[in-house]
């Protein structure tokens, strides 16, 4: 017995052994994985921020300052979309609504207690001869009204917060930003409040979690309240002008008139292939029906098929082309107020610079020389201040080659006679020393400039665009001009700068300009591209690379998903500002229009074929 005893007492003590053994190993395998856990990221250390203040007026997140805004007072009558001013903001918010219904029979217990108080105070006023009170009998028309929409059902009644809370850097861009809310609230005749020693109540209440911490709701009927839906699109359509495209938002038409703007200019960027010069061509056309005018300077003879499908002019510069046109063509003025020594004044300067992109480099010295010499040029047709300027048609104008004489009768312009007998006498001659030969009468004119060489190109446009503005000023008409691939005049300064004072000048004489450019680089980092697109009322914006992408958004103040919907976009797909207003758009052409208009080399091929075909049928036709 003895030995069984001890045999157990030993087997007793291995065990015990054996489960504080396992108690230890199962201790470390715990902590182990408390360690292992502590390593572990999960979703709310993601998005967790560094640190976490809480102030009387707002929270503070990491760098982030938030504050949250409440509305505490409606006005009796609101607008649908109210709040389209504050959620179109381009400011970082969170916005948060509180919907909180409340049975009939609840509200109507408590209006009829309502309408009592009224009617006796009312009562007791006429009874002691006081004047009557407009805003007691305003009053109860209106619960009398409620009254009957909430027995009808056609109303219902709900308790309504709404929470704004914005984010700023800065104390001081927060205390911006809160006053810009307070003003946007404010235009609505819509009192708000900014939290006090609510800050985080407020925070929470605009986190996506639909938990209403602030509890500060306003008693309102259904209708008041659908006009607070925050989920609305702009609208570009107007009773006149032409059909740009369909509003993708809510498939709308897009009607616009340009010339009902401050001005009636339009920028088009977009890449090679996106559909500028098709929506561009749309447009005309459009307009054509409704009595515009239209002149088109065309770098790639891309509208000489719809030139011809309305009977327009096409006008083909080049050197050996007979139409020609004469840089020292002088406008007709129309007001009485224009004198004849302004108009000279302006020739010379315009002249001067088309001579910069001539010559090249011009000194002082040479500046000076070239400003006499164009003076005597004017002069030595008789064209002085002395005469009236309604009388300037019956003066010949100078030629380039009368412009050379001038110069080689005067002393040290040898070298600069030598530079310009290129354009008169050399290889280039053809291009701008004859009278002009160009009509312009016609309600659609296209300038080609296709069979230019590239050095000759800037020199041709800046010509053309120049007697357009004198043909312009001379009669005061409803116009648009077409410039087609902008960036060439955007390249020389002097070229620019003569845009751009046409941009900003054209309003008074009733024209439109409209510039396009797939080079969106080099236009927007010209001061000049940047100063046409600012006195430009209209743009549209097409497909983006992504190479132009962010400097678009930064001239154009988009948003993030704006810049992405451009490079997205498919052809003819993009953003349309037309003043302070931007819908995304889609041009769509009819069957016809799309036969005139399209520059796809596949359908023109297809297009011509056809017209082949056609051609021959008749001539075997006439010959059976």
């Amino acid at each position: 017995m003895a030995l069984f005893g001890n045999k157990k007492k030993v087997t007793a003590k291995e065990r015990s052994a054996e489960e504080l053994a396992r108690l230890g190993e199962e201790k470390i395998t715990l902590e182990e994985e408390r360690v292992f856990r502590r390593g572990v990221v999960n979703v709310r250390e993601l998005i967790a921020p560094a640190s976490f203040e809480i102030s009387p007026t707002f929270v503070r997140l990491g760098d982030l300052y938030a504050r949250t805004i409440f509305v505490i007072t409606y006005p009796r009558y609101l607008a649908v979309g109210w709040s389209s001013p504050i959620i179109g903001m381009n400011r970082s918010l969170d916005i948060g609504m509180y919907f909180y219904p409340i049975k009939a029979e609840i509200i109507l217990k408590q209006l009829k207690k309502k309408v009592g108080v009224l009617e006796a105070q009312i009562i007791g006023d006429a009874e002691k001869g006081a004047a009557r009170d407009p805003l007691r009998e305003t009053a109860l028309r209106d619960i009398e009204k409620l009254r009957d929409d909430l027995t009808q059902g056609t109303e219902h009644f709900f308790q309504f917060g709404f929470y704004v809370t914005i984010y700023a850097r800065s104390t001081d861009d927060l205390d911006k930003i809160s006053e810009e809310i307070d003003s946007a609230f404010g235009s609505k005749l819509i009192y708000s409040k900014r939290v006090l020693y609510q800050a985080e109540q407020g925070y929470n209440s605009t986190l996506p979690l639909g938990n209403d911490e602030l509890q500060i709701a306003f008693n309102m009927n259904s209708s008041p309240i659908a006009s607070s839906f925050p989920f609305i699109s702009s609208d570009l359509t107007s009773d006149t002008g032409v059909l740009f495209g369909i509003n993708r938002h809510n498939n709308s038409l897009v009607i616009f008139d340009r010339f009902s703007l401050q001005n009636a200019n339009m920028v088009v960027f977009a890449t090679s292939g996106a559909g500028k010069s098709y929506a561009v061509k749309l447009e005309i056309l459009r307009s054509l029906m409704m009595g515009v005018d239209v002149i088109v300077i065309d770098p790639e003879m891309e509208y000489q098929h719809l030139s011809d499908a309305v009977a327009g002019t096409y006008i083909n510069i080049s050197l050996s082309s007979d139409s020609k046109l004469n840089p020292f063509e002088l406008p007709r003025p129309m007001g009485e107020d224009t004198t004849t020594e302004d108009i000279i004044r302006t020739a010379v300067i315009t002249l001067k610079g088309l001579l910069r992109l001539m010559l090249g480099a011009i000194t002082t010295a040479e500046d000076s020389v070239l400003d006499r010499a164009l003076l005597e040029t004017f002069a030595k047709k008789d064209i002085v201040p002395g005469i009236l300027p309604t009388d300037l048609g019956k003066y010949e104008p100078p030629v380039m080659q009368d412009f050379q004489e001038v110069l080689e009768g005067m002393v040290g312009t040898g070298d600069l006679v030598t530079r310009l007998k290129k354009y008169t006498e050399g290889t280039f001659a053809g291009l701008i020393n004859a009278p002009s030969t160009v009509d312009m009468k016609n309600q659609f004119v296209v300038f080609s400039v296709r069979d230019l060489e590239d050095e000759l190109r800037p020199i041709a446009i800046y010509t053309i665009v120049n007697y357009i503005w004198n043909v312009v000023r001379s009669e005061r008409k409803k116009r648009v001009l077409v410039i087609d691939e902008a960036w060439w005049l955007m390249q020389r300064e002097d070229s620019a700068k003569f845009i751009f004072a046409l941009v900003k000048r054209c309003r008074k004489y009733y024209l439109g300009v409209t510039t396009i450019t797939q080079d969106v680089n080099d236009f927007l980092t010209s001061p000049y591209g940047q100063a046409i697109v600012t006195n430009s009322s209209i743009q549209l914006l097409l497909k983006q690379s992504p190479s132009s992408a962010d400097l678009v958004q930064k001239t154009f103040l988009l948003t993030q998903s704006e810049k992405f919907l451009l490079l997205d976009s498919g052809v003819g797909e993009g953003i349309f500002f037309a003043g302070s207003k931007h819908v995304a758009i889609k041009i769509i052409a009819s069957y016809t229009e799309d036969q005139l208009i399209t520059t796809d080399p596949k359908q023109l091929l297809e297009i011509e074929q056809a017209k082949k075909e056609y051609e021959a049928q008749l001539a075997g036709e006439a010959n059976a």
